[in-house]
Order: C-alpha cells, then sequence, then structure tokens
C-alpha cells in the first residue's frame, strides 16, 4: 500500500468539503496538546468555525493562536491478502492545516460565517437573532500551510487487492 501527496487546490478543497467534522489540535501555556472535533465552513481558503464565547479553548487560543486543523475523508478498510495482517491498511485522504486562530467580532462578517458553516452541512443560508449573533464565538483560520495525502492505495504490482471502502 502507498501514501500519495495529493495536489491541486481543487482538489484539496473536494476532500475538505467531503468532511463532516474537523480536528483542531492547539496548546496551552505549558505545550499540552488539546484537540477538538469541531463543526466547520470552508470558502476562499479559510476554515470557519464556532464556539461558546468563553471556554477552555478560547483561553488557550488567546495566549497562543496557532492551531493545526486536520480533515480526513471516511476512511475504508483495504487489503491486497486476505490472510496476511501486514497487508491490511486504512484508506481515505486527508489534509493538514497550519495557521493562525482570528476571532471575528464584526455582527455582519459573523452572520456571513455562520452561513457559511451551515452550507457546509444544509447547502443553504439561514436568519439568526441578534442574540444568536452576538454569543458565538466566530474563529478564522487563513492557513498558512496546507499539505494533502492519499493513503492506503493498493500497489500496483499487487498480485489480489481487495476493497471494501466505496471511493
Amino acid at each position: 500500500m502507498r501514501t500519495y501527496p495529493l495536489e491541486g487546490e481543487e482538489r484539496i478543497e473536494k476532500v475538505i468539503r467531503a468532511c463532516k467534522l474537523c480536528y483542531l489540535g492547539m496548546a496551552d501555556e505549558n505545550g499540552r496538546p488539546y484537540v477538538l472535533p469541531m463543526n466547520f465552513g470552508y470558502e476562499k481558503g479559510v476554515v470557519y468555525l464556532h464556539s461558546a464565547q468563553k471556554g477552555g479553548s478560547i483561553s488557550i487560543l488567546e495566549k497562543n493562536p496557532q492551531v493545526c486543523i486536520t480533515f480526513c475523508t471516511d476512511p475504508g478498510l483495504v487489503w491486497q491478502d486476505e490472510e496476511v495482517a501486514c497487508s491490511y491498511r486504512m484508506r481515505a485522504e486527508s489534509v493538514i492545516c497550519h495557521g493562525k486562530v482570528m476571532f471575528e467580532e464584526d455582527f455582519d462578517e459573523k452572520v456571513k460565517a455562520l452561513n457559511i458553516i451551515m452550507r457546509q452541512y444544509s447547502g443553504r443560508e439561514f436568519s439568526y437573532s441578534a442574540p444568536a449573533v452576538r454569543n458565538v464565538k466566530i474563529w478564522k483560520v487563513a492557513p498558512d500551510e496546507v499539505s494533502a495525502k492519499e493513503f492506503g492505495v493498493p500497489s500496483k504490482n499487487a498480485a489480489r487487492y481487495k476493497d471494501r471502502a466505496q471511493f
């Protein structure tokens, strides 16, 4: 099984749009890692996230806004030889982004961000009450580094290959 880099903005965006969650990693002031599964939206190279106005993650990010965001498509089990354990792999595609969280405070920009997030899941826009918009914390990450891979790809020389994944 092989791992290959994914290239091209269109291919990377396809992986991101296929995901239902992303995983956002940060480090507290002691360097201790903290990872959250989060809903997200993506538009024009920017990842949008939301949370409560206060909490542990906000405290961490106020001191260290550097984050790593990981996206991974639903994995599928693949193997080259059903009788050989080390020939089993998960096949999926992943994108890893590094960047800095910026908090959006402008009311109209927060509404736009909420609609970007909701389009990720529903394909539509909504209206929001003023208290709902004021009480949500919007996070924006414009990644400064992005890498993407496809992994669990069968070798071209494999004698047998079975794939239970839906690719």
